[in-house]
Parts: structure tokens; sequence; C-alpha cells
């Protein structure tokens, strides 16, 4: 991939250097694009920070699963084109959409404070009153999530639940719920959402959470709830301003879980789900969970990892992370991710015009 290392950084607005940075369109894209420009604003006053907008794959096309478009970086590949080619100086990221291994000449330049990175379960509003869990729901309910890794988990701690991808941003979904009714159409009659709990609370919505799933119940994805910052390989104008909003607990319990997937091969499609602890005033204890289902979710192979971070690095925190999917594939974590139809990770849509 050609670097431009002229980038947008070094042009001038008023005499002050400019950064320009990258972001989807949606809603909660921008919300915590303007949390991580509040707080450059507040490091750099003598800076000027543009955004530039955009919608990715992922957001164009919303009539087929994420976990069968196939691509990779739905929500990134075209916001990084314009990264390496010098438009864009940095992009804001909800980290888990972040592949783990990223193009070359790219990095990941840090880390937010992590929001609370457990899956969150949203009622409809006429049942918010008289449903405090899942298991509260009658037999055949359903379920709108897109997520393989939440629906092979679900699914094994409640068979009689049924569930349906739905897409759309959260608004969108929200919608979706409220409209609902118990006889409207099959696949129509939502009775619950899952999704993350750190959108959900971003947008404002905390009180329409009607249950937090731990996790005995569901192991979260990959980074949820943080926020990766993603800039050029070289570009050290930008690398010295995130370095600045780089949280260092979050940082480590995030590179250690991109190190367990990254080694098992997956992606955001696959049902790979993880959980960390840590803990930087008792010696760096680091804990990481995870687990690898079968779409069904009637087969897994769990485990968890604990550590000493004695020099609370990068490198510690993702061989972790590399000792954890060393021990899933001991315990056949790997026929289980082939055993995964193709057609559930690898189907991709044909664009829409």
């Amino acid at each position: 991939m050609a670097l431009h290392l002229a980038g947008a950084a070094l042009a001038l607005i008023g005499g002050k250097p400019r950064t320009v940075v990258g972001s989807r369109k949606s809603q909660l894209a921008m919300i915590q694009t303007n949390m991580v420009l509040a707080e450059l604003r507040s490091l750099f006053p003598d800076r000027v920070f543009e955004v530039q907008t955009m919608e990715t794959l992922g957001d164009r096309v919303l009539d087929v699963a994420l976990s069968k478009i196939g691509a990779k970086s739905l929500f990134t590949g075209e916001l990084e084109e314009l990264l390496a080619a010098g438009a864009i100086d940095l992009i804001v990221h909800s980290l888990k959409d972040l592949p783990t291994t990223l193009p070359e000449g790219l990095r990941l330049g840090a880390i937010g404070k992590r929001e609370d990175p457990r899956d969150s379960v949203i009622f409809r509003k006429d049942k918010m009153a008289t449903h405090a869990s899942l298991a509260d729901l009658p037999a055949g309910a359903w379920i709108g999530t897109s997520s393989l890794r939440r629906v092979a988990q679900l699914k094994a701690k409640y068979p009689g639940l049924n569930f349906e991808s739905v897409r759309g941003n959260l608004n969108t979904r929200l919608k979706k719920l409220d409209t609902s009714t118990d006889d409207g159409p099959e696949l129509k009659r939502y009775s619950a959402l899952v999704l993350a709990a750190a959108g959900v609370i971003r947008m404002g919505w905390k009180d329409r959470i009607g249950e937090y799933l731990e996790n005995d119940t569901c192991l979260h994805a990959v980074g949820q709830g943080s926020i990766g910052l993603e800039c050029r390989e070289g570009d050290d104008v930008t690398a010295g301003l995130l370095d600045k909003l780089n949280h260092q607990g979050s940082a480590l319990r995030c590179h250690a879980e991109r190190a367990f997937m990254r080694s098992l091969e997956g992606g955001c499609s696959v049902p790979l789900g993880t959980w960390t602890e840590v803990d930087l005033q008792a010696g760096g204890k680091l804990k990481i969970m995870g687990a690898v289902y079968s779409v069904d979710g009637q087969t897994s192979a769990r485990g968890s990892v604990e550590v000493v971070l004695k020099q609370h690095s990068k490198a510690e925190a993702e061989a972790a992370g590399v000792q954890l999917a060393d021990l899933l594939k001991s315990r056949g974590a790997m026929a289980i991710l082939e055993a995964i139809p193709r057609e559930n990770i690898n189907a991709a849509p044909a664009m829409p015009k």
C-alpha cells in the first residue's frame, strides 16, 4: 500500500496546523468521533481538527446479515484507503469493527478508555415493565441481533427463543423493535434486541437497558466498548497526538483480546467471544477468558489465562492472548471454526446500485 507521508496534517489553516479525522456517518460513530475531537481540541488548542465522514460497505448493505457479507473490513476498509492516500490523518473506529490485522503502512495509534463491554438486552417498550431478563420471555419469542457470536451463546442458554438478524443503525433497529407486535408477521415480532451496551449508553439510552449479559451467559466481542484510533506508520505528528489519548488499562485488555482473535484467524463474523480484566495496581495482573462456538451453540472450546504483566506492555498482553488461543486450539477450537458453514461467513451479496 503506497504511503503518502505528506498527509493532510501538514496543511495549515490560518497559520495553524490541521489534522483531518475520518469517521463513518452514523449517529453513534459521530458521537464517538466528537468525544475524541473534544479531547484533542482540549489538549492541542493550537491545532485545527476537521472531520471527513463517509458511508462504508457495512453501512450501505443492510439487507444481508453481517456474517454473510464476507469482507473483513466492512466498516473500515474504505476509510483506510483515504488514510493510506493521505487524505485524512486518523480514523475513529469502534474497535470491535477493526480487523486484527491492518493494511500495510497503517497502525493502531491509541485505544481510548473503555465503556462497558458487555452485551445488553433492550426490551420492547410494552414489555419493559414486565420483563427483566431474557429468561422472562415465553418460548417462541423473537430476539433481534446481527451477531453470530451472540446467537451461538444465547441459543445454548435459551433454546426456546428465536433469533433473527436485524441490521441498520441503532435508531433504525430501535424503531423496528418498538413498532413490533406479538401478533405481527413472523420474524417481525421482536420482543427484544441484543446490542452492545457501550453503544446504547453513548447514544443516551441507558434507561432502555433491561438486562446486562454477564460472562457466564454471553462473552463479549473482541474490543467491544473501546474506541480505536488508526493512523499511518511513520506519521510521527499524528502518533504524538494519539499518545495522549491512549488509556493503558483499556489498551492492555484490548491488545490481549485482539491477539487472541488473530491467533485463531477469526473475524467479527465468527462466533468467538472474550472477557478480560486487568489490575495495574496488583502487579499488572491480567485475566483473559475466551471461547469459540459452533453456530448452533452446542459445541464450544473455552478457557482462561491469568498472567502478570511485569512491564505493563503491549507485547506481554498480546502474549497472553496468544497463550489463550493455543489453549483453545488444544481443546478443539480449530475444528469448531473449520466446521462453520462457509455460507455463514463468506457469502458476499450483490452490491447495491
